[in-house]
């Protein structure tokens, strides 16, 4: 199988471990000796509630999420979260603060706005979306109920380094494209989502945890009649996530993958590799003046690496021979341009090595 795999730097679904691929193939026949092929099995099944038992249990191990907090596996990725967390967690007259930082917080805020008022309290648009808000760039609004960010913004490549600010205020993180690849204090937010196929396994499964303080809300909310049942999270929590038929495969899939972790140095081996990876590269785009780095070096973002080439009229050349090199996913995304290196958790770092002998190569034929 390995033979035949290219160096992926795609942006999601993106590259998994090689030993999870190899797991989950094993797993397609027969899932854990039950006679049941994976994408055969009922999700009502002691076997498939193993799986799904087990999955929670890593994730509170890898993630330290703390015991009273609720871990929920749904579908629609974050884009329903954006609908969904401001549905649940606001009610009539209220209102909640964003952090915008590119195009996933902006979609949010535009989903957020149908369910009550949004502040805006820092954007970067103006500047083309290349950095982050340092402390005291911006004020929490006093009748917020929440302030909502986003850790990684995929489509500019930058990412927060430190815990924004939230005036007291509880958080609402879209963490989609760095769970489980940075540091993350669960207990500092309240509620947490993330679409699994960047980091933590294959499209078609959202990560959610909740504080006690969002499952009140949303109970609240769903006492007064203000939830669609699919759109309620209590009603999901009181099932298990297992309310309707869920993504059976992509469950079992991030079962495999913070096994992974966990035989791998948990969360702060995965935070060394991503780190470790993040430098090659950006030690290679800062060694010349070739290329041309998207965002602000104090905000650049160790998942997604984005740049152009000084000479813009090279990019759909380097891609071309790129991808003939086996270096594939490397365009830049449909709205921006450019190029972009994805170093998701499953991106091993003999790939970042392969790429940045590509582009030294490549920079010094076109130099």
């Amino acid at each position: 199988m390995s033979e035949s795999r290219i160096h992926n730097f795609g942006a999601g679904p993106a590259v998994l471990p090689l030993s999870v691929v190899e797991e989950v193939q094993a797993a397609l026949p027969n899932l854990n000796n039950s006679g049941f092929g994976l994408c055969e099995i009922s999700h009502r099944s002691p076997t498939f509630q193993a799986v799904v038992d087990s999955a929670m249990e890593r994730i509170r191990r890898v993630l330290s999420v703390p015991e009273d907090y609720t871990i929920l596996f749904l579908q629609g990725g974050a884009s329903t979260q954006f609908y969904m967390t401001a549905l649940n967690l606001m009610q009539p007259g209220e209102r909640a603060d964003f952090l915008e930082t590119g195009g996933w917080s902006k979609k949010a805020v535009v989903e957020a706005k149908r369910i009550g008022g949004v502040s805006v309290i820092w954007s970067d648009s103006e500047n083309g979306f290349r950095s982050v808000p340092s402390a005291g760039e911006y004020a929490v609004s006093e009748d917020s109920l929440y302030v909502h960010y986003t850790s990684n913004n995929t489509l500019m490549g930058t990412q927060y380094h430190d815990l924004p600010d939230s005036g007291g205020k509880p958080r609402v993180l879209d963490a989609s494209s760095d769970i489980a690849g940075v540091p993350l204090d669960v207990s500092a937010h309240d509620l947490i989502y993330a679409g699994a196929q960047k980091n933590l396994g294959p499209s078609g499964v959202t990560l959610v945890i909740l504080s006690p303080w969002a499952m009140a809300r949303a109970q609240e909310n769903s006492d007064a009649g203000r939830l669609p049942t699919m759109l309620d999270y209590t009603v999901h929590a009181s099932k298990g996530s297992l309310f309707n038929t869920p993504n059976t495969f992509g469950i079992f899939v991030l079962d495999c993958v913070f096994k992974w972790l966990e035989e791998n140095g948990g969360l702060d081996g995965s935070i060394a590799r991503n780190r470790a990876k993040a430098a090659l590269l950006y030690g290679e785009l800062d060694r010349t003046d070739f290329w041309a780095p998207h965002a602000q070096v104090e905000a650049r973002s160790v998942m997604n690496v984005t740049w152009r080439c000084a000479d813009e009229s090279l990019e759909s050349v380097f891609l071309a021979e790129s991808a003939a090199a086996g270096l594939g996913g490397l365009k830049g995304h449909r709205s921006v341009g450019g190029i972009r290196a994805s170093l998701y958790n499953g991106c091993p770092i003999e790939s970042v090595e392969a790429l940045v002998a590509f582009m030294r190569e490549f920079a010094e034929r076109h130099s």
